[in-house]
């Protein structure tokens, strides 16, 4: 299988026909499984040029919660082993039901999230790190030094060196990221907006039914979904 991707992840991304995937794409601007460009939502007291503006870099990556983040993959594997891997794992994996989702400031950017943790959504997570952690390229130096200067406490430093990403195990929370890094005054003009958007969304739980496996073409372009893999399990 010819390699067009210089990274790969593993996220739950929406049903595009459900009323969150629409919802999710539309207001990122982009179906990441088709690479549809698509209208924003209107009415929300925002402008088009604002939106845009603002979600830059969910909009790159396509509205997702990350399970397993972004990592090249080694010399000797390629796509199809990965994806043959994946499959194995979904095969005996159970659909993960969550309760309802809520609108966050997650430091200074916006998400939605889980009401409260969802141990079967961390177990998958952890799961997808660790049994596919031969298919990641060790991180280098500097792509670590990038992440250590946020700041990290000694167990995300851990997890960092071992898993190449200090948000996993214990440190995972799963969100779905909906804007940039905002000032203060844009958090809440843009929460507000967002409150009315979301409200119908976060009526009744979700499940994840799917773990979506996404590319990254390099050089700044928009991942792609490039394949879904049902929990069968």
């Amino acid at each position: 299988m010819t390699d067009q991707y210089q990274r790969y992840a593993l996220y739950y991304a929406p049903e595009p026909q459900s009323a969150l995937g629409q919802f999710g794409n539309a207001w990122l601007g982009r179906d990441p499984e088709t690479g549809n460009q698509l209208a924003r939502p209107t009415g929300a007291g925002l402008t088009e040029a604002e939106i845009v503006a603002a979600t830059t870099s969910p909009s790159r990556y396509g509205f997702h919660g990350t399970l397993k983040p972004p990592f090249a993959l080694p010399s000797g594997m390629d796509r199809g082993d990965l994806e043959a891997a994946v499959s194995r794992l979904c095969k005996t994996t159970a659909p993960v039901t969550c309760g309802h989702l809520v609108l966050k400031a997650i430091g200074r950017f916006l998400a939605l999230v889980p009401t409260e943790p969802v141990a079967e959504l961390a177990d998958l997570a952890a799961t997808l790190v660790r049994e596919l952690d031969d298919f990641r390229q060790p991180e280098d130096e500097a792509a670590m030094n990038k992440r250590r200067a946020s700041g990290l406490t000694d167990r995300q430093e851990a997890y960092l060196v071992r898993w190449g990403y200090p948000y996993v195990m214990e440190e995972f929370r799963f969100h779905l990221t909906l804007t940039n890094k905002l000032s203060d005054e844009q958090v809440d003009r843009f929460k507000a907006a967002l409150s009315g958007l979301v409200a119908p969304l976060c009526q009744e739980p979700f499940t994840v039914r799917e773990v979506c496996l996404f590319g990254d073409p390099g050089d700044q372009k928009p991942f792609r979904l490039l394949k879904r893999f049902p929990l069968a399990g």
